[in-house]
């Protein structure tokens, strides 16, 4: 049988056991649907008793593009190298760990400001009572640079599989939402955001669940799409 939605559910709830905290990787290529299913686990999972799940997208670790400049990386912005991937590492290892001195600290983690496409320090809250944490990104699976370290940290990574029309149709519209004209936005994707696609949908075999269309698909109850 087809994998459905309910069975990720199942699959999320049963990561975190008694006092461990629990990381879950969502990656795919730009579009496929990462943020949406991310966010539709992590509120579906929390209902509307404490929440015991957090969301900390990999998007905070892009860098500013004041230093892409000095780096000559502006035009690539998005691919591997204009993000800080050991950061990322660290950050997901300090979730993890269990310190005694800091166990009911929250911990902050950077997120980015899509209109003004830069990151924002300490802008996401993960509080003491997480359990799991759903972290998305497109390079979780990269087997280059710091990439290794990031993959170390998480207990599971599920690869978002779209179609591959739907998603380049989807990710056009992003880019026009957020102030492309529809050429510069087309332009944009087939510059950029495909080779990164490529280079993405190249580690889905190193994917512990991938997620199929259908589900990618869905609408969810609480009215989350991608």
């Amino acid at each position: 049988m087809p994998l459905t939605f309910d069975d990720l559910l199942l699959r999320a709830r049963t990561l975190s056991r008694g006092d461990r905290r629990a990381i879950l990787g969502v990656t795919g290529s730009p579009g496929a649907g990462k943020t949406t299913l991310a966010e539709t686990l992590v509120r579906e999972l929390n209902g509307t008793g404490e929440p015991w799940v957090a969301h900390v997208p990999m998007d905070g670790f892009h860098l500013a593009d004041v230093e892409l400049d000095r780096l000559g990386l502006r035009d690539r912005k998005g691919a591997p190298a204009t993000f800080d991937a050991a950061g990322y590492a660290a950050l997901l290892r300090r979730l993890r760990e269990t310190d005694p001195e800091t166990a009911g600290d929250t911990v902050y983690a950077p997120g980015f400001e899509r209109v003004l496409e830069q990151p924002v320090a300490g802008a996401v809250p993960v509080p003491p009572t997480a359990r799991l944490v759903v972290t998305e990104g497109n390079y979780l699976l990269l087997d280059g640079g710091a990439w290794p370290r990031v993959r170390r940290q998480l207990d599971e990574v599920w690869f978002c599989e779209l179609d591959e029309r739907e998603r380049l149709r989807r990710l056009i519209t992003r880019h026009e939402e957020f102030g492309k004209g529809h050429e510069d936005a087309v332009a944009w994707v087939m510059r950029s955001d495909q080779p990164n696609a490529e280079l993405v949908a190249a580690t889905r075999d190193r994917a512990d669940v991938v997620v199929p269309a259908s589900v990618l698909e869905r609408r969810s109850p609480l009215g989350v799409t991608d």
